[in-house]
């Protein structure tokens, strides 16, 4: 008998927390998705998992801090700038891991970046030397 009137309190606190919850979460995830369309990030790479999730090109930038000026301008900066900060954060001398993967994932994309754009240039003047 006694568990009718505890099976029924349990109802009245989780149907009501269920019905809240399920209004709240929704509008969570457009909250977060229209925060991150305001700081530059289309829909897709927002609504990606984060574990596995690459770093953004502008993260990577900052990361090394580098400018695109100075990245255009010098290509090596992104090498100088990662062994200097690869160094700085290295484990065994009090740095941290966490910023140690960070600066090899940002050097990791900025190199790629790198290679592609090379790549684009190469088939361009190759391109442009058969229409001559």
């Amino acid at each position: 008998m006694a568990v009718g009137p505890f099976a029924r309190l349990l109802a009245q606190i989780v149907v009501p927390v269920v019905a809240v919850l399920a209004r709240a979460l929704p509008a969570a995830y457009a909250q977060a998705l229209q925060n991150a369309r305001k700081a530059g990030v289309d829909a897709a790479e927002a609504s990606a998992p984060v574990f596995g999730k690459r770093i953004s090109r502008s993260e990577a930038l900052q990361v090394l801090n580098l400018t695109e000026e100075e990245l255009a301008a010098n290509p090596e900066a992104v090498q100088k700038q990662f062994e200097r900060y690869f160094a700085a954060n290295d484990v065994s001398k009090g740095g941290s891991f966490y910023l140690q993967s960070k600066i090899y994932r940002a050097h990791e994309l900025l190199m790629e970046f790198q290679k592609e754009k090379r790549q684009e240039e190469q088939e361009s003047q190759s391109k442009q030397e058969q229409s001559k």
